[in-house]
C-alpha cells in the first residue's frame, strides 16, 4: 500500500499540474474557435439582410430602420447592429450600439475592422459588411455579438479539463500498479531463484531465467558476485606485479586459503643415497617453480611419488616430511608404488596412452586394460591422500598433468565442498584423436570433476569444449566456457604457464662475454663461430629430428656456414623404459652423426649431441652463449625453454626460432615462427636469424622480455588461485542460501 501511494500521489500531482498549465491553451483555442463562428454567423446575417436593408436606406425611413434592427436582436446572442449611411456620422443603430463606435472606423479596411471590443457590458464580437444602397451610396453594416457566453463555457472547459486529467491519472496509475505488483512477484521469484545460486552457483533454470527481464540482471548478479569474491585482490590483476610476495598476500587475503593442497606426480625436493650419504634434490622443473612459492605461503602441504632412493628414510610415520630442509615451509606427503603399479600407471597407461594420444607426433598410442586399471588405482591411492592430509572440509587442491585425470572426481566424492583445480600440461587432441581412446568418457568424468580445469591456449580449451560435447551427455556453455553435468559446473580456462622472473639461475651467471667464451673454449670451437642451442628431452615430440634435417638443409643451400656455425643439442634421456624413447635416442644420434660426416670440416663438426643431464646453471651458460636458440616442438602444451632462453638475454642479444606448434608462439610473435614439417622455410628461418641485424634483435628481444616480465609463473599460479578462490567463495553463498542462513 505504501509503495502504491508513494507511485499514485507523485503521479496525480504531476498530471494536474500538466492540466494546469494546458488551461490557457484550452482557452485560446476555444475563443478561436468562437470567433470564426461568430464572422460566419456575421456573414450569413449580412448576406440575409442585405436585400431587405438596402430597400429601406433607399426610402431614407430612419424609424423604420431600426425597427428593422430591433426585429433583428430579439436573437440572444445578437447584442446590437449598427448601418453607416454616407454622409452620416454617427451610425443608426439599436439602442444598445456602443457610443464609442463612429461611422469613420466602420468603414476601414474589413482586415481591420472584425475584432473583439471591450465595453461595459463585457467583451463583444464587431464584424462589418458593405451594403448595397444603390443611388445612397455605400453602406456598412456593424453586427456586434454577445461573447458572455464564451466565459460560461470556458469555466465548463477548465472543470471538465480538470476531471478529465484526474480520472485518467488515477486510472494510469491504478493499472501500472497492478501491472507492477503482478510483476513484481516474477521479480521476487526471480531474485530468490538469484540468490539460491540458481545460474551463478549451479545450472541454470528457475524462475530467474524464465523470467526474460532478469536474465540481464542475473550477468549483473553473476558479474557483482566476482567482484565481491575479488575483494582481496590489492588492485587490478594486469598492473599486479606478481611475485612470491603477491602470492602470500593474496592467499593471506583469503578465509581459509591456507588449506592449499598440490598432487603431482614428480616431488619438489628428492632424497638420494650417495657415498657421501643422503643427499637432496631440487627438481629444476617449471612446475616446482611456480607452486613452491604457494606452498611456502600457505604451509600447505604436496603430495607426490616417493621415487628417491632414500626417500623412506626421511619421512615420519605418516610418510610425511617437513621441506625445505632446514627450513621446514611446508609439508611433503610421498605415495608409495610399487614396481607393477609405476610401470602401469606412470610409464604405461600415462606415457605410452595419453601422452602420445595429446601429442600429435605420429607415435601411435598404446592401450592396455591393465595399465588402465593400474592408473585407476594409483589415482584412487592419491584421492585417499588428499582426504587423509586435508585440514578442513572445504580445501583447493591443485592437481597436475595427465597422470591424475581419474583424480579430481575421486577427490569431491571423498570431498564434496572440495575446490579442485586441474592444470593439464600437455595439449588437448581434437575429438576425433581422442575418441580412439577406449576409457574416454571415464577420463572426461573425472576430469569434470574439478571445479576449474586448466590448459595453456585457448585453442586446447576448445578442443576439451568439443570432445565433451561430442562423447559426454553434458550441457556445454561456449559463452561462459562452463560444462554442466550432473549439476556440477567446472570452468575451463586458459592458463599460460611461465617462469619465474627474474630467473634465478640468472643471478649465478656471469655477463654473457664470459658465458661465450667459456662455452666455446669448452666446445674447441673459435669466438667467431655463430652457435645455436637447443635444450630439450630426447622426446619424438621436440622435433629435434626434424631440427637436425633444417641445419642439414641450411648447410646445403648456405655452403658460407660451414666451419662458421655450430649447433648444440642439449638432450637428457629420460623415459628409457619405453621403447620408442629408446629407439628414438637411437635415431637421433645416428641422424647427427650421419649430418656431421656430410658436413665435417677438419676439427670441425656442425651439430654436437650431448646426450646428459644438465643443471640448470649449465642450461642458462648454453642460453647464454649462443646467438640462436631452436624450439622445434611439433606440438607442445606450453615450453618453457623459449621462455628460458628470453629471460637469460639481459643483453637483449640472441634471436628465437619458435615451432608454431608451441604454446609459446602465441605469446612471443617477436620470435621467428617456423612450421618444423617445412625443412626448406625451416632452413630459411636459421638462416635469417644468423644474419639478424642487433637492432633488430634487440627491439624483438625487448618485446618479448617485456611480456615475461608481466606474465611470470606465480602470475599463472596467482590467476588460478585467485579464480579458486572466487568458486569457493560462490560454493559457500550457494550453501548457506540452501541452509536458510540467507534469506532466499
Amino acid at each position: 500500500m505504501r509503495l502504491s501511494l508513494r507511485f499514485l500521489l507523485p503521479l496525480m500531482l504531476v498530471v494536474g499540474l500538466f492540466a494546469y498549465a494546458a488551461v490557457p491553451l484550452a482557452d485560446s483555442l476555444m475563443l478561436r474557435w468562437v470567433v470564426r463562428d461568430l464572422d460566419v454567423r456575421s456573414s450569413l446575417i449580412a448576406n440575409a439582410v442585405s436585400e431587405p436593408l438596402s430597400g429601406l436606406v433607399l426610402t431614407g425611413s430612419t424609424p423604420r430602420i431600426e425597427q428593422f434592427f430591433r426585429h433583428l436582436t430579439q436573437d440572444e446572442r445578437l447584442y446590437a447592429v449598427g448601418l453607416c449611411i454616407a454622409g452620416h456620422a454617427m451610425p443608426i443603430a439599436t439602442p444598445g450600439f456602443p457610443s464609442g463606435i463612429a461611422c469613420s472606423a466602420l468603414r476601414a479596411p474589413a482586415s481591420t475592422a472584425k475584432s473583439l471590443i471591450n465595453t461595459a457590458h463585457g467583451m463583444l464580437h464587431l464584424s462589418v459588411a458593405p451594403i448595397d444602397a444603390g443611388a445612397a451610396g455605400p453602406a456598412q453594416l456593424a453586427i456586434l455579438h454577445d461573447m458572455s457566453f464564451v466565459e460560461k463555457r470556458s469555466e465548463e472547459t477548465r472543470l471538465y479539463l480538470f476531471a478529465f486529467f484526474a480520472v485518467l491519472a488515477f486510472l494510469v496509475a491504478l493499472i501500472t500498479v497492478i501491472v507492477a505488483q503482478l510483476s513484481w512477484r516474477g521479480w521476487v521469484n526471480g531474485l530468490r531463484a538469484l540468490l539460491r545460486g540458481e545460474g551463478l552457483v549451479r545450472p541454470a533454470g528457475g524462475a530467474a531465467f524464465s523470467t526474460p527481464e532478469l536474465r540481464p540482471i542475473a550477468g549483473d548478479v553473476r558479474e557483482l558476485i566476482r567482484e565481491l569474491e575479488e575483494r582481496y585482490r590489492p588492485r587490478d590483476e594486469g598492473q599486479l606485479a606478481w611475485s612470491p610476495a603477491s602470492l602470500r598476500a593474496i592467499l593471506e587475503r583469503e578465509p581459509g586459503g591456507g588449506d592449499v593442497i598440490v598432487v603431482s606426480n614428480r616431488e619438489p625436493y628428492i632424497h638420494v643415497r650417495t657415498d657421501e650419504g643422503v643427499r637432496v634434490q631440487h627438481p629444476a622443473s617449471g612446475l616446482v617453480t611456480a607452486l613452491e612459492p604457494v606452498m611456502r605461503a600457505t604451509a600447505g602441504t604436496w603430495i607426490a611419488h616417493g621415487s628417491g632412493s632414500a626417500d623412506r628414510e626421511t619421512v615420519d610415520a605418516h610418510d610425511r616430511v617437513e621441506v625445505p630442509p632446514g627450513e621446514s615451509a611446508y609439508r611433503l606427503r610421498r605415495i608409495w608404488l610399487t614396481k607393477d603399479e609405476e610401470d602401469g600407471y606412470y610409464s604405461g597407461f600415462a606415457n605410452e596412452g595419453l601422452w602420445p594420444l595429446c601429442h600429435i607426433a605420429h607415435v601411435r598410442p598404446v592401450f592396455r586394460s591393465s595399465d588402465f586399471a593400474r592408473y585407476r588405482e594409483v589415482n584412487a591411492k592419491f584421492a585417499d591422500a588428499v582426504a587423509a592430509e586435508a585440514r578442513t572440509a572445504a580445501p583447493i587442491v591443485l592437481v597436475q598433468d595427465y597422470h591424475f585425470a581419474l583424480l579430481p572426481k575421486m577427490i569431491r566424492e571423498r570431498l564434496p565442498s572440495a575446490t579442485v583445480v586441474t592444470f593439464w600440461h600437455i595439449p588437448w587432441p581434437n575429438p576425433e584423436a581422442f575418441s580412439i581412446c577406449p576409457w574416454r568418457a571415464e577420463l572426461l568424468d573425472g576430469l569434470l570433476g574439478s571445479s576449474i580445469l586448466g590448459f595453456h591456449t585457448r585453442f586446447h580449451c576448445n578442443n576439451f569444449l568439443d570432445t565433451v560435447d561430442r562423447v559426454l551427455e553434458a550441457r556445454v556453455d561456449r559463452e561462459t566456457s562452463e560444462v554442466h553435468v550432473s549439476g556440477h559446473a567446472t570452468a575451463v580456462r586458459r592458463y599460460p604457464i611461465s617462469i619465474a622472473w627474474p630467473p634465478e639461475p640468472l643471478a649465478r651467471q656471469w655477463g654473457v662475454g664470459h658465458a661465450r667464451a667459456a662455452v666455446r673454449d669448452r666446445l674447441g670451437l673459435s669466438h667467431d663461430v655463430k652457435l645455436g642451442v637447443g635444450i630439450d628431452r630426447l622426446d619424438y615430440t621436440k622435433g629435434i629430428l626434424e631440427r637436425f634435417h633444417a641445419i642439414d638443409r641450411l648447410l646445403e643451400r648456405h655452403p658460407e656456414w660451414a666451419g662458421r656455425f655450430a649447433f648444440v643439442q642439449v638432450a637428457a634421456p629420460t623415459r628409457g623404459t619405453i621403447t620408442d624413447y629408446r629407439d628414438y635416442a637411437t635415431r637421433a644420434k645416428a641422424l647427427a652423426d650421419e649430418i656431421n660426416a656430410k658436413h665435417a670440416a677438419p676439427a670441425f663438426v656442425p651439430i654436437r649431441l650431448l646426450a646428459e643431464h644438465h643443471e640448470a646453471d649449465a642450461v642458462y651458460e648454453y642460453y647464454r652463449a649462443s646467438d640462436v636458440c631452436i624450439v622445434s616442438s611439433l606440438h607442445d602444451g606450453m615450453n618453457l625453454v623459449a621462455k628460458e632462453f628470453v629471460a637469460a638475454r639481459d643483453d637483449e642479444r640472441g634471436v628465437l626460432v619458435l615451432s608454431q606448434f608451441a604454446g609459446a608462439s602465441r605469446e612471443l610473435p617477436e620470435a621467428l615462427i617456423v612450421n618444423p614439417y617445412d625443412t626448406d622455410r625451416f632452413a630459411a628461418a636459421i638462416h635469417r636469424a644468423l644474419s639478424m641485424p642487433e637492432d633488430e634483435q634487440r627491439d624483438r628481444m625487448r618485446i618479448m622480455r617485456g611480456l615475461l616480465r608481466e606474465f611470470n609463473v606465480y602470475s599463472w599460479a596467482g590467476r588460478m588461485l585467485m579464480d579458486a578462490a572466487a568458486i569457493r567463495q560462490r560454493h559457500t553463498l550457494g550453501r548457506r542460501v540452501k541452509e536458510g542462513a540467507l534469506p532466499a
